[in-house]
């Protein structure tokens, strides 16, 4: 149930089949023109104890939606906020530009401690994807700055399924990276990259790739040398692709084929496509999932394949999941990949969420299901499948012109070792609204993570320089790792530490320095994030005061 605040909390509903499930939004909107109540298509990101998911609010049967929401735990999913983004779209709060959005995707850039919502603004004028939008957070996902506007097109251009992902290991050359990709559908879906190196608050000029490539649904991660690989399926959605990036996004490489993607078309109409789910682990080896009906006889149904690369460009021959055996009748989609980022190698953990039909051949029956498998062997064998939610008609979620939806993707991430989604459930009706909402799932296996060093660390003295009107801030740290300060008025830095005790210097910058000038003293938050090597991030916030004679 929904408290009355202003970033209230959902209380966590009752077991849904296997697993809990803790209902964390909802569609407030009201306007006569988009479905209500519905909420689809969610992405989540991770990083140490705080999960960002976004989705579609308010789903218009012709593309987009009244607006993107967001659902933040920064507590590892004990408890979550929740709101919609400010100035996006004529419904949001301010009120934006846009007529509508689509596509929502959450990244975290670790170097400069910003968490980033990627949109596709729409205008009903032309219908047209028109800007691919950036809202910014600084505060850890709990309240939202005004968009950025990344890129606008203009004249035939007609933007299409943007997705986020920054640099985040201190060691790459590119630390602090983050990278933006979107097809113009406008320009037979042409690949466009672009870059911002400030945490989301500038982006450059829209790159193509070396062979102008054509593709949608594009997802880059990011190796701990700096390398951006970018699987994408191509523009026909037959087969699955990849380029990267070895120069901080400066060029892109031309597409190289991961696989085919033959695909069985869902019963009921339901909007589903070969789309690729991508995740990287410690090492930097790349997986991506998709929904793919080879092993099926006659194509009648739907597997989860994958396939996995070291470089990028060398890829394994698809292997399929044995959610079911094959030929079972059950048909899967929709994939929404996990990796945990602590693992690598033999050793590596991986969970799927993903919706299927106990019965490939349903007709106006059809009844939906969401169910999750993992691996803790790098995919060389998976558990059982769980299901997460119970079944759902077809007539419950949003309706579009493409068919009934829930998303065109889905997500699962690694949240303190254990993996979790962000899905959207769909009960029965109870009046003329639908009842379609996003539900976070508990801890979902393997909850046991292997061995990980230390992140415990503390704030030792802090000495001022009140000549030059700075600071010095001592860190404790159990062992060696990356130390990375960060901020908002003050210069963020980055180093590698051998542990003990560490200096950080604290340099006020922009508005901050000028009011120590004028008036000898600032107040300042700092937030420092320490990784142990092998570890998870840990991050700690202090606030303090710089003063000058």
């Amino acid at each position: 149930m929904l408290l009355a605040l202003g970033l209230g909390l959902f209380a966590a509903s009752e077991a849904r089949a296997q697993v809990s499930l803790t209902q964390v939004s909802t569609d407030p909107y009201t306007n006569t023109s988009s479905q209500h109540e519905t909420q689809v298509e969610p992405d989540t990101f991770a990083w140490g104890s705080t999960m960002v998911a976004t989705f579609q609010t308010g789903r218009f049967s012709d593309g987009g939606a009244s607006n993107a929401g967001w659902a933040t735990t920064t507590d590892g999913g004990a408890n979550w906020g929740h709101g919609f983004l400010p100035g996006t779209t004529t419904f949001a709060t301010p009120a934006g530009a846009y007529d509508r959005v689509s596509d929502p995707v959450v990244g975290y850039d670790a170097r400069h401690g910003v968490w980033l919502i990627a949109t596709l603004g729409l205008v009903e004028s032309s219908g047209k994807g028109a800007a691919v939008l950036v809202n910014r957070s600084v505060d850890g996902g709990l309240t939202w700055s005004n968009p950025v506007v990344a890129s606008s097109a203009t004249g035939s251009h007609d933007y299409d399924k943007e997705w986020v992902a920054c640099d985040n290991t201190p060691s790459s050359p590119h630390y602090g990276n983050c990278y933006l990709q979107w097809d113009d559908f406008g320009d037979a879906n042409r690949i466009l990259m672009s870059t911002s190196s400030d945490g989301g608050a500038t982006w450059g000029t829209p790159k193509q790739t070396a062979g102008s490539d054509v593709g949608i649904g594009g997802q880059p991660v990011v190796q701990p040398n700096g390398t951006v690989i970018v699987p994408m399926a191509n523009d026909e959605e037959t087969a699955i692709l990849a380029f990267q990036s070895s120069d901080g996004g400066a060029t892109w490489s031309a597409a190289q084929n991961v696989a085919t993607a033959p695909s069985h078309t869902a019963a009921g109409g339901l909007r589903t496509s070969p789309l690729p789910s991508a995740e990287i682990d410690g090492s930097g080896t790349v997986y991506v999932a998709w929904q793919d009906c080879r092993f099926e006889p006659g194509c009648s149904a739907n597997d989860i394949v994958w396939s996995s690369s070291a470089d990028g460009t060398a890829w394994s021959a698809p292997a399929r999941i044995p959610i079911d055996p094959t030929s079972s009748g059950v048909d899967h989609f929709i994939p929404g990949l996990a990796v945990d980022p602590a693992s690598s190698g033999a050793g590596g953990r991986l969970g799927l969420t993903y919706y299927y039909y106990p019965d490939t051949n349903c007709t106006a029956d059809c009844q939906l299901y969401a169910g999750y498998v993992f691996s803790v062997d790098a995919g060389a064998t998976w558990s059982a499948p769980l299901q997460l939610a119970e079944p759902m008609s077809l007539d419950w979620i949003a309706s579009t012109t493409q068919g009934p939806m829930v998303g065109d993707y889905i997500s699962t991430s690694f949240l303190g070792g254990s993996p979790r989604t962000v899905i959207a459930v769909a009960t029965a009706p109870a009046g003329p609204t639908l009842d379609e909402a996003m539900y976070a799932t508990s801890a979902l296996p393997p909850t046991n993570p292997p061995a990980s060093p230390s992140n415990a660390f503390g704030f030792g003295k802090l000495k001022l320089n009140k000549k030059k009107g700075t600071a010095t801030q001592l860190v404790d740290l159990p062992g060696p790792g990356a130390l990375v300060l960060s901020g908002v008025g003050l210069k963020g830095t980055s180093q590698q530490a051998v542990g003990g005790s560490v200096k950080l210097a604290i340099v006020p910058v922009g508005k901050k320095k000028q009011q120590v000038r004028r008036k000898h003293r600032a107040k300042l938050r700092i937030d420092v994030t320490f990784t142990p090597q092998g570890g998870l991030a840990s991050t700690q916030s202090k606030k303090l005061t710089i003063r000058k004679k």
